[in-house]
């Protein structure tokens, strides 16, 4: 029997689908999309699809397969065309799965008999490379893991599957989840290279679900999973302009996702809309199942709520500005908009990094010993030493050799650590909404996004994701806007397990921002913004 909780939560997604968010998605091409005008081939209208990938919705979707004007395979063949047609510009695609028609044959056979498994059935989703597949290689980017694939599918998996999502391949990543190298560059893995920003191609797309996001941006799924410890759904999601979600920690389940720590990880949806978003949720989570709405309403409304600005200077001017027009027009909406800072920030930082150090190498040991290729970190570290191909974008692998030599988790001092952490990360959020009576706290997601460059790596000191990401509170990044050609989220948080709340929120400051644009891929935008 699920819990008071998760009731609670599958309740209030179930709200969140048929009446508030349904509307609420940015659809400037719908007009266009519903007469079948291929106004703007270059982005994401397929002809004879009737349908514009870039901005149309799973329920639209839904709504199209029921009457029999789209099927499954269609909208399949659409992507795999549009892998083939934009993935070469960005390397965000690493493979697409043989199978992937065979699938949405098979839930065109259930539409048509009216026997459909939920909001997922035929819509074909990406996911990050770190996400077991037992048909398919999983490699977390890394040589490593490059043989034979896991011998079962992740729980996430199995409930995309037992939902009849199609499976359309995997997504490239940083290495490792981003937990290998002092200063690693974002993006890039020895199985995939590096991938671009579909925005400006010489940018780097944030990670380590950069590929997730790109793949997004560039309207190459419906949805995609990401991954996240400290940022590695949002960040992306808010460097490619689109809508990434972190659940509450537990909330979907770790099995079969590479790890970096228990206490932290989780995997999440990522979309264009809140809409697509929720629903995948709904599905990964477990929380809820049930049919698309038929008619489309919104009513999701700011009036009245109450959100914390904390407006992280450090991101630049450019962002800080607009994070202000943001602001403003929320304000406009009715929402009361407050200055704060949530505290503890510093200690947080302190300790966050030592913990994941004990954490990675219990939680990586007990991962490897599932796979073929090296067994433990120990193993892979060697593995790394002794293939070049591993270090030609960089050489380091810092950060295993530290966690090699880290206390064990059994250690005292890493429990106290452990704990403060859990505490601090959690008042950080609690204490700050408790005092100024707020709905969320709002962040700039993201700088806009810097040069990709091997031999400097990163710039990627983002402190906006950290506290939800160590408590194990939901956030969700919505685009809010751009700096000249880059996009930039807002990031919104809550409290424990309430994220069909924030997804409810998130749908209402998407449908007042109304941020989203399609990328152009431009080679390059002059100097680097976020330096």
């Amino acid at each position: 029997m699920r819990s008071m909780r998760e009731r609670s939560t599958a309740t209030l997604i179930a709200t969140l689908v048929t009446g508030s968010l349904c509307a609420g998605a940015p659809n400037p091409g719908a007009e266009a999309a519903e007469a079948g005008v291929d106004r703007a081939r270059p982005t994401g209208v397929s002809a004879g699809l009737g349908v514009d990938l870039d901005t149309v919705t799973i329920p639209e979707l839904q709504a199209r397969m029921a009457d029999g004007s789209l099927t499954s395979t269609a909208l399949t063949t659409a992507y795999l065309r549009r892998i083939k047609a934009i993935d070469p510009k960005i390397h965000a695609v690493l493979r697409t799965d043989p199978t992937a028609l065979r699938q949405a044959a098979a839930s065109d056979v259930r539409h048509r008999s009216g026997d459909t498994r939920g909001p997922l059935d035929g819509i074909p989703v990406l996911l990050k490379d770190n996400v077991n597949t037992r048909d398919t290689p999983t490699t977390a980017g890394s040589l490593a893991l490059a043989g034979s694939p896991p011998d079962v599918d992740a729980a996430l998996v199995t409930r995309l599957r037992n939902a009849g999502a199609v499976i359309l391949g995997k997504t490239n990543l940083s290495e490792w989840a981003n937990f290998r190298a002092a200063k690693p560059t974002s993006g890039w893995s020895a199985v995939g290279g590096q991938t671009n920003n579909p925005y400006v191609l010489d940018r780097n797309p944030c990670g380590s679900s950069a590929g997730s996001g790109a793949a997004l941006a560039a309207s190459l799924a419906q949805v995609a999973i990401g991954t996240e410890t400290d940022g590695s759904i949002v960040c992306p999601a808010g460097m490619n302009g689109v809508v990434g979600h972190k659940p509450s920690l537990g909330l979907v389940s770790q099995a079969g996702v590479v790890p970096i720590s228990a206490e932290q990880d989780t995997a999440g949806p990522m979309a264009r809309n809140v809409i697509d978003t929720a629903l995948t949720l709904s599905v990964i989570s477990g929380t809820s199942r049930f049919g698309v709405p038929d008619r489309m309403t919104h009513s999701s409304s700011l009036r009245g709520k109450r959100i914390g600005l904390w407006r992280l200077p450090s991101l630049g001017p450019q962002v800080d500005a607009l994070m202000s027009r943001t602001a403003e027009k929320l304000r406009k909406a009715g929402a009361e908009v407050v200055e704060v800072t949530p505290p503890y920030q510093q200690r947080l930082a302190e300790l966050e990094f030592p913990a994941l150090l004990s954490e990675f190498h219990r939680d990586i040991d007990a991962y490897l010993a599932t796979r073929g290729g090296p067994r433990n970190l120990a193993e892979l570290v060697e593995f790394n030493r002794t293939h070049p191909a591993e270090q030609t974008c960089f050489a380091g692998q810092e950060l295993f050799e530290q966690a090699l030599a880290a206390p064990p988790t059994t250690d005292p001092g890493y429990r106290a650590m452990r704990a403060e952490l859990k505490d601090l990360s959690r008042r950080s959020i609690d204490e700050t909404m408790a005092a100024h009576r707020l709905d969320a706290i709002a962040a700039p997601t993201n700088p806009p996004a810097w040069t990709t460059d091997c031999a400097r790596g990163d710039n990627d000191v983002i402190p906006s994701s950290t506290p939800a990401a160590v408590s194990g509170y939901p956030s969700l990044s919505v685009p809010a806007g751009f700096v000249d050609e880059l996009p930039v989220g807002v990031l919104l948080m809550a409290g424990d397990h309430q994220d069909a709340g924030l997804l409810s929120l998130g749908a209402a400051v998407e449908h007042r921002l109304h941020a989203w644009r399609a990328p152009r891929y431009l080679p390059t935008v002059g100097p680097d913004a976020s330096r």
